[in-house]
């Protein structure tokens, strides 16, 4: 046999080098871009944080029956191959119950049934209730290198169907673990009610919509608790920190969680954003009766009334009667 020439031996070894490659990507889990080479096992806390107050969220904000307050906090350590809720795409059934009742039940059996088939869940966690709108609650989690995502959904009470949480972020970088993820959280509809205000009664959207975001323009509805116009953006809601624990106890101290006092409310009031609230008026009535002598200018009057008092320096309330000349009806 004849010895093999340059060209052939450059086009063996590129064939090898193609083989190894796909070998490498087709044992990697579906869905991942790189598989994170961290140390097999990670602890981490979660400590989540209501900023929702009525300062910055003024508009119907609920003072009793029940207040502005959060559900317990509901999530999973998974891989790539489980959603527990997504932007943009359909809520679960057990979503559906846990934003619009709170009932965490079928969610958590979603959850297990994923852990089970797929091996896609590593751990499940919960939190307490925060039982005022702003105020934390926190719990610890373990994370390994296949399930390195974390998500949860707290609902906000009350409201038709409405959550904050965080949906597969990834606390693997490579070849270690982050140290520190801080997120703020904005409100999602989970797309199952058509309720507009925090205290809408139950109405069922049908055909069901996807999860989306609402905004300060979206849904673009007067009567929206979250419609504030003249702001670009909404405020953050809420914010979610994940800190890495070491091995040591002493190596973290977790954010202390004050339960006495002050009804769990956050001390640092400075932090806390003004959103102006602009006076909303109800629509004219009709004009009233022309009154007035015979032959003679008489004058009617119409009024409107207050529907929101503004707050915040927000644009003050205008003129609720109006009066107008009128040639009348039945003089006397």
């Amino acid at each position: 046999m004849g010895t093999p020439t340059l060209a052939a031996t450059q086009g063996r070894a590129l064939w090898a080098l193609l083989l190894a490659t796909l070998g490498s990507a087709a044992s990697q889990p579906l869905g991942v871009d790189s598989m994170c080479m961290a140390r097999p096992l990670a602890k981490y806390s979660i400590t989540f944080m209501g900023k929702w107050s009525q300062m910055a969220f003024p508009k119907q904000y609920p003072l009793f029956r029940p207040p502005a307050q959060w559900s317990s906090l509901l999530g999973a350590a998974h891989s790539s191959d489980y959603s527990m809720w997504r932007e943009n795409q359909y809520a679960s059934n057990g979503l559906r119950d846990f934003a619009e009742r709170g009932e965490a039940w079928a969610l958590m059996k979603e959850i297990e049934a994923a852990g089970e088939k797929l091996q896609s869940v590593h751990e499940v966690f919960s939190a307490p209730a925060v039982p005022s709108g702003t105020g934390q609650t926190s719990t610890e989690f373990e994370a390994d290198a296949r399930h390195s995502l974390v998500s949860f959904v707290v609902r906000i009470i009350p409201s038709p169907d409405w959550f904050v949480g965080i949906d597969s972020v990834d606390l693997c970088d490579g070849n270690r673990w982050r140290e520190r993820v801080t997120m703020d959280l904005y409100p999602y509809d989970a797309g199952t009610d058509s309720g507009f205000t925090f205290s809408s009664p139950n109405f069922a959207t049908i055909p069901q919509d996807m999860v989306t975001e609402i905004t300060s323009t979206s849904p673009s509805h007067p009567a929206n608790s979250f419609y504030y116009p003249r702001l670009k953006a909404l405020p953050p809601i809420a914010r979610v920190t994940l800190a890495r624990l070491r091995q040591s106890p002493r190596a973290f101290v977790p954010p202390a969680i004050d339960l006495a006092g002050r009804g769990n409310e956050i001390m640092d009031s400075l932090s806390v954003p003004e959103t102006p609230l602009d006076c909303e008026v109800s629509l004219w009535s009709s004009w009233g009766l022309c009154g007035g002598p015979c032959g003679k200018l008489g004058a009617k009057v119409r009024t409107r009334y207050v529907r929101v008092q503004p707050a915040n320096h927000g644009a003050s309330c205008p003129a609720l009667e109006e009066e107008a000349e009128c040639t009348p009806d039945n003089c006397v």
